[in-house]
Order: structure tokens, then sequence, then C-alpha cells
């Protein structure tokens, strides 16, 4: 799922594209909205909050926000006005575009968004008013971070870092390498953690988010060559960079929202699912024991 640095630059993006300009093509792929028309309106801006993206638009002195959320495989394409990959042709009728919006200069293409909604701008509080602090918003408030995880000491801190009416923005991939920074287990109950430490591991996810929300690539190690750019996430079955340990998988939180934890056992101590069982396999593996890697 994209996280709120991959949201931050869509906006961006959106907005540096559509901000001030009318729009002369809207079509909502969605049937709650599909009779919905604001052709004419002019988008005032494309901002982020947490994973969710807003569009605002004004018209006939009304403001209302377009909400999209990118979910696992949502995204937001530009293309010129009037070029062929955009506004006409196969493109155009593909069955997972949920969303065109069109000014005389750029068409915006929402792509297998996972929600959608239209609403009075005075009501967007009804869709994103439950979020937390968002890592990337101007309004950052770490230390509302801090006192929101001590207030749930029994819980993970994997499951709370991923719970975003606690803090927006954050996925699996930077809470698994900022705990990995840590040396935190995902199991450790937030209780078991002082304040100062807490307050480290929130500063440290603020700091990769930051560092990583103007490019393309989510880089944790320093290291940007390809297979180098990151510690534990996604690299269950593989040695750890630091001791050789073989990295684990294992979901965390309750279902049906539980998400996937990767960790080394070694360099994050403390409680663990599955510190019992057989190490994994590499994810990408044909089949057990047999690893997709290429050697360089």
């Amino acid at each position: 799922m994209p996280e709120g640095d991959v949201v931050w630059r869509t906006a961006q993006r959106l907005h540096a594209a559509l901000a001030g300009h009318r729009l002369t093509l809207w079509e909502l792929r969605w049937p709650s909205l599909a009779t919905t028309d604001l052709r004419g309106g002019q988008v005032l801006d494309v901002v982020s909050a947490g994973k969710h993206l807003l569009c605002r638009i004004e018209r006939d002195d009304r403001r209302f926000t377009l909400h999209s959320h990118l979910r696992m495989e949502g995204s937001w394409h530009l293309r010129r006005a009037g070029s062929g990959s955009a506004v006409s042709g196969r493109r155009l009728t593909e069955a997972d575009i949920r969303a065109v919006l069109g000014t005389d200069q750029w068409t915006a293409i929402g792509h297998r968004l996972g929600m959608l909604d239209l609403v009075a701008t005075s009501d967007e509080h009804t869709l994103v008013g439950h979020l937390g602090p968002d890592v990337l918003g101007a309004s950052w408030d770490p230390g509302a971070v801090v006192a929101a995880l001590e207030r749930h000491p029994t819980r993970a801190i994997g499951d709370l870092l991923l719970d975003q009416r606690v803090l927006a923005g954050v996925g699996t991939f930077y809470m698994a390498e900022a705990l990995f920074l840590r040396g935190v287990s995902p199991w450790t109950p937030a209780g078991q953690l002082p304040m100062d430490r807490l307050a480290a591991l929130v500063d440290l996810v603020s700091r990769l988010m930051t560092a990583n929300r103007d490019r393309g690539v989510q880089i944790t190690t320093g290291d940007a060559r390809q297979g180098r750019t990151n510690y534990v996430h996604a690299r269950s079955g593989r040695p750890c960079r630091r001791c050789g340990e073989i990295i684990r998988v294992a979901m965390i939180g309750e279902a049906p929202r539980d998400r996937t934890a990767f960790y080394c056992p070694r360099c994050q101590p403390g409680p663990a699912p599955d510190a019992d069982t057989p190490p994994p396999a590499p994810l990408g593996a044909r089949r057990r024991g047999e690893a997709r890697i290429r050697r360089r």
C-alpha cells in the first residue's frame, strides 16, 4: 500500500498541474458518483492527509472536496491535455480507471482507487477527522503522537505505528524499517518502552519519511543501489544486512486489520509470534528454500 510519502508526492504533482485551473473534463466511474458534474469548477488545491488525497474545487460559490484513497494498488497519473493516451482511445476506457479530471492543460487519471467520495469541503472531517497527526503535514505534532502511544501500554508498538488514528501516513514499510533501526521488536508492548525511546522512534519515522518524500525510491540504508535500499521490509528469508540472521515475517494486529511485520530476531530482541518456527523461505522463492536472487 502506498504510504504517506508517496501520497504526499502524488498530491504535490496533482496540485502543480491542476490548481488554479478550471475543469473541462469530469468523469467519475464510481456508482454513487457517476452522475456528478463539476465541469467549470476551479481547482483550489490538492493536499494529502496521511494516506488520503483531498482535491478541493469551487463551483458556483460552493466548495467541494473529491476524496480518494489509493489502498493497495491505486495511483493517479497525469497526461497532457489533448494527447491520445489521455483523452481518447484505449487508455481512457481501461477497466481500472475510476476518475478522470481534466483542465485545458492536464488530465489526471485515477487508476484502481480504493476509495472515492465527493463532499462539501466543510464536511471533510467526516472522511479524515479520525486521523492522528500527519507525519508530513504542516501541523505535525510528535509530542501528541508519543502521548497517544503511551495511552495504549499493552498494544504492540508495531500495531500502534500502523494505526492511522495514532499517526497518519505510516504503513508496513516505515513501521518495519524504523523499528529495525531502533532495535525494537514490532510486538513489544508500547508500555515497555520509556518515553525517550518512544520519542526517538517517532522522530526517526518523521525523518525517514521526510527524506524520502521528494524521491521515487524509499531508502532507509543510505544506499540507493537496486536491492540495497532497505533493511528488513519484504526481505524475509534473506540474511540481515547487519548480523546475518535470517529476516522473519509474521502478522501483527487484530484480524481482519492485521498486517505483515518484517524483523530481524537478533537485532530486534523481544516478543515475536514465530520465534519457534523455522526461518521462512525468501519472498519470491519458486519453492521453499529456492530463492530467485540475482548475483551481481
